[in-house]
């Protein structure tokens, strides 16, 4: 099978010019082309009024060899690669399960891979089956009743489940494992679209029943998932010198044996990085950022990408954007997660201590545009000797958290600010035009209580420069909510080329809450690796 790269068509190009296209790039006459798919659909929107669609496509021709032979020199024309996955070993029985500790993105597809291999993994996950956690979730955001179990944060699915169910990433991806998850959501439900348009995403309501039905294969394959079970402390012995991983221990006082667990906790489970910690597991602090999500009516962001003629148009869909500015202070501030269509969510996972995200549904058909606006932290600005105490970060988001915990009234409610008197460098006193999405209410005030002045010098900073590159964004009336602290974990657990902790054989650090992954996509691919080195390492073992 053929690729052919950079096909480019006009925006609203009728359906039969991209085979016309296919044929012009390959000269060759139409029945000469078999059959053609594509790959991946992206947009140029540099020139307003001449937005471009290109296209990457894989065919099937007639007498491939000739067809490449004859565009040898055509550097975006070759052969497509194989995207299928291949399991790279098989359970040789009679070991001790592997176990996986929580179930996000990473989790699910760790078990998923060990169960396709025959290892017949144990997935511990602290929180509820996503239906009932979606249940907990929303009667937090409606009335104010956090389950500090059940949340944003804690669950079936992880965090990724009340987020704008983004499936893009930076991260190098030579095997195309990419594609495996893609390919799994697709079984599991998802459009397929997400195999090719270039920033696919589900949104949370379809997230929900493909993780039931992912729920399900791996408990076909032989996996076994138990909810609401909360680890809180691992097992070790000494061999030749070397700890190594001997089982876990449960909330409810159960053990489970095991030499081989995968450590799958997402950004948020402080209480078990702690104990890790404890344990005397290796951790080192990392940088994450800070900041706060800020909201504008979508049709202005529609309006500033794509101009007025073409905002709103299907292919193209809600407009997001990427911004990022270096500070004269020296810190870098950029938008993270942004959101199109979508509403700002309260995503506590512990009491009194106030946390934003965004979110949106498949369609994005929401009011507003939101996006994190944030500062990059350092473990140099975190307190106490961040050398000696890997948990530093954690206590420097606590404390943020709790301040805008206080901030907005100290009954969930998010402290909120107008853009115009954030860069008047007064409080807000009221709303504006823009309506906020975060529920369960904001409170207009001054968000300098709960962030750093090196953060908020930074952020008046690269609004105004924000301003220049989208027009309308610093509006006055632009609503920022704070705060947002878990762009990504605060610690390592840092591991080796072998995927396994420095100090502690058998245990498998993975994902975001490890530090190896940010977002759905990467942690799942994390998740796959992971799994990999699991098999392989246990059928040595049992090979010797």
């Amino acid at each position: 099978m053929l690729r052919i790269q950079e096909i480019k068509l006009p925006l609203d190009h009728p359906e039969p010019a991209l085979r016309q296209a296919t044929l012009k790039r390959l000269s060759i006459p139409d029945a000469a082309l078999t059959s053609f798919t594509i790959f991946k659909r992206s947009y140029d929107a540099r020139k307003k009024s001449a937005i471009q669609l290109i296209y990457i496509v894989d065919c099937e021709v007639k007498d491939e060899a000739a067809v490449l032979r004859r565009l040898a020199k055509d550097r975006h024309i070759g052969l497509s690669p194989d995207l299928g996955y291949t399991p790279p070993t098989r359970a040789a029985g009679g070991q001790p399960r592997p176990v996986v500790i929580g179930m996000g993105p990473c989790g699910l597809f760790a078990g998923l891979i060990l169960a396709e291999m025959g290892f017949n993994p144990i997935i511990l996950e602290r929180g509820k089956i996503v239906r009932e956690r979606t249940v907990d979730t929303f009667k937090f955001w409606r009335k104010g009743v956090l389950n500090s179990e059940s949340n944003a944060q804690f669950g079936e699915g992880g965090a990724g489940t009340f987020s704008d169910g983004k499936l893009y990433s930076q991260v190098r991806d030579p095997r195309h494992l990419g594609r495996k998850v893609l390919t799994e959501f697709v079984e599991a439900g998802a459009p397929e679209e997400i195999l090719y348009v270039s920033k696919p995403h589900i949104g949370t309501f379809r997230l929900v029943s493909m993780i039931e039905h992912m729920r399900g294969k791996i408990e076909q394959l032989g996996g076994e998932i138990r909810f609401q079970h909360h680890v809180t402390d691992i097992l070790t012995r000494e061999h030749r010198g070397e700890k190594h991983i001997a089982g876990v221990v449960l909330a409810s006082g159960e053990t489970i044996e095991t030499d081989r667990v995968v450590m799958a906790l997402g950004h948020s489970a402080r209480d078990t990085v702690t104990m890790l910690h404890r344990r005397g597991v290796f951790l080192e602090p990392k940088p994450f950022s800070i900041g706060v999500r800020i909201e504008h009516p979508q049709s202005i962001i529609d309006c500033a990408r794509f101009g007025e003629k073409n905002a709103g148009h299907p292919v193209l869909g809600a407009a997001d954007y990427k911004l990022a500015h270096h500070a004269s202070n020296g810190r870098s501030v950029y938008s993270f997660c942004m959101c199109p269509g979508g509403t700002v969510v309260a995503a506590a996972s512990e009491d009194g201590r106030l946390v934003t995200n965004g979110m949106s549904q498949y369609s994005r058909h929401e009011r507003n545009a939101n996006a994190g606006i944030v500062v990059g932290v350092s473990p140099e600005d975190f307190p106490g000797d961040h050398r000696s105490d890997p948990l530093a970060g954690i206590a420097f988001q606590r404390h943020w958290e709790e301040q805008a915990f206080i901030a907005g009234g100290s009954n969930w409610h998010a402290p909120a600010q107008l853009v115009g008197d954030f860069l008047a460098n007064r409080p807000s006193t009221a709303l504006g035009s823009v309506i906020p999405s975060y529920k369960p209410g904001v409170m207009p005030t001054d968000l300098t209580r709960c962030l750093p002045e090196y953060a908020t010098t930074a952020m008046r900073e690269a609004l105004q420069a924000f301003g220049r590159q989208i027009d309308g964004f610093s509006m006055d009336d632009a609503v920022m909510t704070g705060v947002e602290t878990r762009t990504s974990s605060p610690t390592r657990m840092t591991r080796g080329e072998d995927f396994q902790s420095l100090n502690v054989r058998g245990l498998y650090p993975a994902g975001e809450g490890a530090g190896y992954a940010g977002g759905i996509l990467s942690a799942a691919i994390d998740g796959i690796k992971v799994a990999e080195a699991v098999a392989l390492a246990s059928v040595g073992r049992a090979a010797a």
